[in-house]
């Protein structure tokens, strides 16, 4: 099964679409971009790793939704909930820390996913999350990690380029 055919409804999805406006990691990505990165790196890792064609498609579904968190975490709103927490409790009810969770329950309840998916988007982002328990969960962490870290230095040269540009300007 090819990645379109794994991926088609939930990349055609209203809400799924709505993260095209979602800015991520800075610079000028988006997390609908992030989103379809890091699936399309899981399902070239997981054919990589001769994953059984199941296990492709569930790692690619999960990596799609690992990030499908539904609420802005910046927001006002979003401080207050943090801040009704104080010391290791905010800690752990920070954004990297409880996102994951949230994702998989939203995507489960929009797409219904199994145990092995709900697992691997709870863990994606360990060592903050808790421990990857399936090989789902082990792909999807790696393949995160390697979109973040590309598109995070894609920022930081972005950023200097911008800087650059102000100090240095063509003559």
């Amino acid at each position: 099964m090819s990645f379109q055919e794994m991926t088609q409804d939930i990349m055609n999805h209203p809400l799924f679409v709505e993260l095209r406006d979602v800015q991520h990691h800075g610079g000028e990505n988006s997390l609908y971009l992030h989103s379809v990165d890091t699936a399309k790196c899981a399902y070239q890792l997981a054919r990589r790793f001769h994953m059984r064609e199941d296990r492709v498609r569930a790692v690619t579904r999960a990596a799609l939704l690992h990030d499908f968190f539904g609420y802005d975490w910046q927001s006002e709103r979003h401080r207050r909930y943090k801040h009704y927490y104080s010391g290791w409790k905010r800690l752990t009810h920070m954004h990297a820390f409880i996102h994951g969770a949230h994702a998989a329950h939203r995507a489960n309840r929009i797409f219904g996913l199994d145990d092995r998916q709900r697992a691997a988007i709870t863990s994606h982002m360990f060592p903050l999350a808790p421990l990857p328990r399936n090989s789902e969960g082990w792909v999807l962490t790696l393949a995160d990690k390697l979109v973040a870290s590309r598109e995070v230095s894609e920022t930081v040269g972005w950023h200097v380029r911008k800087i650059y540009q102000k100090v240095l300007p063509r003559s």
